[in-house]
């Protein structure tokens, strides 16, 4: 019985999979969260990308040496790699003009000697699907033309996702201004340093290479930079939360439902003809989903036990479910406009136009075989998405406090004509009393947390770099809140479905129905005390191990 309850949830998920396609073509635009998300946390999902990408990629390069062979300053490869300034940049070679040789070697040592300097991440490996969904990103912002690394570098990101390996990379060490320390390691497994996993086994980077029949990656010129100076781990970390928190948030608007089902509350707040009244975007959408699973229920009609006005954390849920909705729909869009973009510094662009330029600008202009200019920028800044995130936590928080509250709520006989603590007939016990301690623990945590903006931080780098978004540390308070989340969720499902339980013969919505029979199969009605800690935490794998559209 309890395989097919299973089955019956997850096949809609298995289902959205198999029907994804078993490939997808990345391009440097209109990549989503959600296809982030998808090929992330799938491995069977092959990667590719057209030749206009690959063009876009090898015309950024040619930009970058055409500049080293007019001596401009090319970090990496015509400074910072500590020859002589009298040393020639370039050398004759079959009448044209290439690279000198000793300089060449010379780049190609400090790209790797950086990478190393470069990697202090600290802590347990970031999760696989973090990494994945960060090769992604970069990949795509590399295929927009705008990074100026080698074509093989690119495809080194390609063949690390088609065939499985995933740097091993410490979850901290960035503050938000490019995650340096921690995307080296991504870099250094490309050449064949540090530590991946393949094939479900940790193992040395050179060891996985040989085994998926890959060459070290040679790198030269920019391509260490690009590599490591960007923001793909914490966008990655972000775009997945992003779309978890979607799917918890649509799921607990059903739990909200079925907890009104148990309260026998007043449906007039959710109203259509109420929102229309007050047209916020958030409002509107959480009105929307309340409607939606509460279609069909006993609340529809009226009741002379039913308050005409019930506690404001029942009565707001539209406005708190809504503006969590509404901070995620943010975060999500201004996640798509980085995943797309390159953040790079400095950034290369082919054929940049040069109409109206200022003086200032002319100097940062290559003329010759590929033309355009590379610009110096503060492209590495993420705080467009840093501060959405942290306006995401703001949200959470206040539904915290609404989930909290209710659940405190629908424990009261005062208010909702049953029982006590929701005890049962002939259970003499404490019942309830006693779990309005771990919700209320997990929300006071819940705003701690969530309520402080990560602003603070210290000047570093030469006293050059002296602020710092610290959005990786913002996105870790995220991935807290919402799994504390989700076990305020089970808290509140075991209260609501006890309480439907309690009501008796009364009709349920559909969807809240759905979500009841599914329940009771895992947690059953509590008769006699027993310890909740066990109820707890099968409502928390039920709740997560819901597909959106099981929920809905």
């Amino acid at each position: 019985m309890k395989m097919r309850r299973i089955t019956a949830i997850l096949l809609p998920i298995l289902l959205s999979f198999t029907a994804y396609a078993a490939e997808f073509t990345l391009s440097g635009k209109n990549l989503t969260t959600e296809q982030v998300t998808r090929i992330a946390r799938d491995n069977s999902i092959k990667v590719t990308y057209g030749e206009s990408a690959s063009k876009a990629v090898s015309d950024s390069f040619d930009l970058v040496m055409e500049a080293a062979l007019q001596g401009r300053p090319v970090y990496g490869l015509t400074v910072g790699v500590g020859w002589n300034k009298d040393q020639p940049v370039f050398a004759e070679k079959d009448g044209k003009r290439v690279l000198n040789e000793d300089l060449v070697a010379l780049s190609k040592a400090f790209n790797l000697t950086s990478l190393r300097a470069h990697g202090g991440g600290i802590g347990a490996p970031m999760p696989k699907d973090v990494v994945r969904a960060s090769m992604v990103i970069r990949l795509n912002q590399i295929l927009t033309g705008r990074t100026g690394v080698q074509p093989e570098v690119a495809q080194m990101y390609l063949a690390f996702l088609n065939s499985g390996i995933v740097p091993v990379v410490p979850s901290r060490g960035s503050v938000g201004e490019a995650d340096i320390t921690q995307l080296s390691h991504i870099g250094l497994a490309m050449v064949g340093e540090g530590d991946v996993f393949y094939q479900g086994t940790e193992m040395p980077a050179k060891e996985a290479l040989d085994k998926a029949g890959l060459a070290p990656l040679d790198i030269i010129g920019k391509d260490f930079l690009s590599i490591l100076s960007n923001n793909s781990l914490t966008a990655a970390h972000s775009t997945l939360m992003a779309e978890d928190v979607e799917s918890y948030l649509h799921k607990q608007a059903v739990v909200f439902a079925l907890m009104l089902e148990g309260y026998n509350g007043n449906v007039a707040p959710f109203l259509k003809g109420t929102a229309a009244i007050r047209p916020f975007p958030g409002f509107q959408k959480g009105a929307a989903l309340l409607n939606d699973a509460l279609d069909g229920s006993y609340l529809w009609q009226p009741s002379n036990q039913r308050a005409l006005q019930d506690p404001l954390s029942f009565r707001n849920a539209a406005y708190t479910i809504g503006n969590a909705l509404e901070s995620q729909n943010q975060l999500e869009a201004m996640l798509e406009i980085h995943i797309n973009h390159s953040d790079d510094n400095p950034v290369v662009v082919v054929d940049a136009p040069r109409d109206g330029i200022s003086e200032q600008e002319k100097n940062y202009f290559i003329e010759g075989d590929v033309s355009g200019a590379i610009f110096p920028t503060a492209n590495f800044e993420i705080l467009p998405v840093g501060a959405r995130v942290e306006g995401l936590n703001r949200a959470l928080v206040r539904l915290s406090q609404s989930i909290t509250m209710q659940t405190i709520r629908l424990e009261n006989p005062a208010l909702t004509k049953l029982s006590r603590f929701l005890s049962a007939e002939g259970n003499n016990g404490h019942a309830f009393g006693a779990m309005q301690k771990p919700i209320v623990a997990l929300h006071v945590e819940n705003a701690q947390i969530g309520l402080n903006a990560p602003i603070d931080t210290m000047a570093m780098a030469g006293n050059i770099e002296d602020i710092a978004t610290n959005a990786p540390l913002a996105v870790a308070n995220l991935e807290t809140i919402l799994d504390n989340l989700y076990w305020m969720s089970s808290i509140q499902m075991l209260h609501a479905a006890q309480a439907v339980d309690l009501r008796g013969d009364i009709t349920l919505a559909s969807k809240t129905k759905r979500l009841f029979d599914a329940y009771r199969g895992e947690v059953p009605f509590v008769d006699q005390d027993r310890i909740y800690s066990n109820d707890f935490a099968a409502g928390y794998r039920f709740l997560q191990s819901l597909s959106t559209g099981q929920a809905q």
